[in-house]
């Protein structure tokens, strides 16, 4: 980091809209936690154990980064080129794994399960990012990104679409929610649960699509497939709600002007930026109150101390 983020009120947070001070600090500047990576993404925040993790794609690995010490050391290499992570509903780790093209969940004892690897019998593309709903499905998304070079995992055939799935949390029963997002990436819910927002990544220009959720038994329905956020020359990727609704976007494309987090209202309207020395992937809300916000950015680990909390399970 440059001195700018020693300085308070920092000049690295950016307020585009009135609405966005109300959700910074005055005296809360952008710490650098940590560099040494090749590409940055899926920060999960464990609060029992006071820690984060997050992947290295490239480098095969999960690194974890511990709140009290400062530390930093590897969680898991191979990783099978894991890319997002989230917590279910039991606190366990479910992670999205281009390798091997599958979504699992980490056991308390550290062994893996595979909770989906195939969708009517094919093999999908590269997990990419994954969330957790209340009711405790699973939801994901399934780019190709992965198998399209041997960079972020290997070359292989795609079998399946591009398309946004769901796995009970019941059952177990796996099923496609969305296929028509153009390289669907980042997802969160609304802090109601009733709205999914995607980013489409392969649209051009990006764009932050939103679906009206209903769920029924062991089966749901997105609908009203709307634009919420026409990213321009942004680059949308990873992103996390907090608790009035609000997107916190990564964001960038290497220009100072781009590069960090963009903040959005849930209506779409860009209220504040977070500027970062480099492209950011994906971010989460951790800390005791869950008002610290994480950004995993292309070779390094951010944070800030918000005035406002992510949503639970975000």
């Amino acid at each position: 980091m440059t001195d700018t983020s020693r300085r308070y009120p920092d000049p690295s947070i950016r307020v585009l809209d009135p609405r966005f001070t109300s959700l910074i600090l005055a005296s809360a500047s952008v710490e650098c936690l940590y560099q040494g990576t090749r590409w940055s993404e899926g920060p999960v925040w464990f609060g029992d154990g006071r820690y984060l993790l997050w992947s290295d794609i490239p480098n095969d690995r999960i690194l974890r980064w511990d709140e009290t010490s400062g530390a930093v050391t590897t969680f898991r290499q191979s990783s099978n080129n894991a890319n997002g992570h989230t917590r279910d509903r039991q606190g366990r780790l479910v992670t999205c794994e281009h390798l091997t093209r599958r979504v699992t969940r980490t056991e308390y004892d550290g062994s893996i399960t595979v909770l989906a690897d195939r969708y009517l019998g094919k093999r999908f593309n590269s997990p990419n990012d994954v969330i957790v709903k209340s009711d405790g499905s699973i939801w994901f998304s399934d780019p190709t990104f992965g198998i399209d070079g041997f960079y972020e995992g290997e070359r292989q055939e795609s079998e399946l679409p591009a398309c946004v799935y769901r796995i009970d949390g019941q059952s177990g029963e796996v099923t496609m929610v969305a296929d028509d997002v153009l390289g669907p990436n980042g997802l969160a819910f609304s802090p109601d649960e009733s709205v999914l927002y995607i980013v489409e990544s392969r649209g051009v220009p990006r764009k932050i699509r939103a679906f009206d959720v209903d769920v029924r038994g062991e089966r749901a329905v997105l609908s009203n497939n709307r634009v919420v956020i026409d990213a321009g020359p942004g680059t949308p990727d990873g992103f996390r709600v907090d608790t009035h609704g609000n997107l916190w976007c990564g964001w960038g494309m290497g220009t100072d002007e781009l590069d960090g987090v963009r903040v959005f209202t849930p209506q779409g309207e860009p209220i504040g930026h977070i500027a970062l020395p480099e492209r950011c992937a994906n971010v989460c809300f951790g800390g005791r109150h869950r008002n610290r916000l994480f950004m995993a950015a292309s070779h390094g680990l951010y944070s800030l101390y918000v005035n406002t909390q992510g949503v639970q399970g975000g």
